[in-house]
């Protein structure tokens, strides 16, 4: 659905489900109407200015990178099939590319991609002992709900380097 934007050493790498319909339409991740990722971003200091889906491949230049679980495969969460995700390639990217952080844009993406439940926050892998791990609240609008921007602030914080 939507290229990795990835490149080796980057400061943080954004891991989420699958692309939403309307990202898949797009070509850009996190292009919903309702979503938060754009204005997150900005508001939390991890990017200069506004971007705006569109200019989702201008975040490398910035050390931060985009993928997803799911790649061949749009819509919401649950009606992606559980085939369809594959933590084991999010993995091999992470070990060879060796981002100094990896961020999970939802609380579903961090269980299927490390294997249990998660509570927002940072955490730690063992098959990834050198990566940072962050597990963030959706910025999704269908998950508007229950969403919480403290652990966003905290990843920009370490990302800044002020943890």
């Amino acid at each position: 659905m939507l290229p990795d934007l990835l490149a080796p050493g980057l400061q943080l790498v954004f891991c989420g489900t699958a692309a939403s319909h309307k990202s898949a339409a797009q070509g850009h991740y996190y292009a919903g109407p309702g979503n938060r990722f754009w204005p997150l971003l900005h508001e939390t200091g991890l990017t200069p200015r506004r971007f705006f889906p569109s200019e989702d491949r201008l975040l490398p230049a910035l050390g931060i990178g985009l993928t997803d679980l799911a790649k061949d495969v749009s819509g919401m969460d649950r009606d992606i099939p559980h085939h369809a995700y594959a933590p084991a390639r999010l993995m091999a990217l992470i070990t060879e590319l060796r981002p100094a952080r990896l961020a999970f844009t939802s609380l579903t993406a961090a269980k299927i991609a490390l294997g249990q439940r998660i509570k927002a926050g940072r955490t730690a892998h063992p098959d990834l002992p050198n990566v940072k791990i962050w597990v963030l609240p959706s910025p999704s609008g269908a998950a508007r709900g229950a969403f919480s921007s403290h652990p966003w602030y905290d990843l920009a914080d370490d990302f800044r380097g002020q943890t």
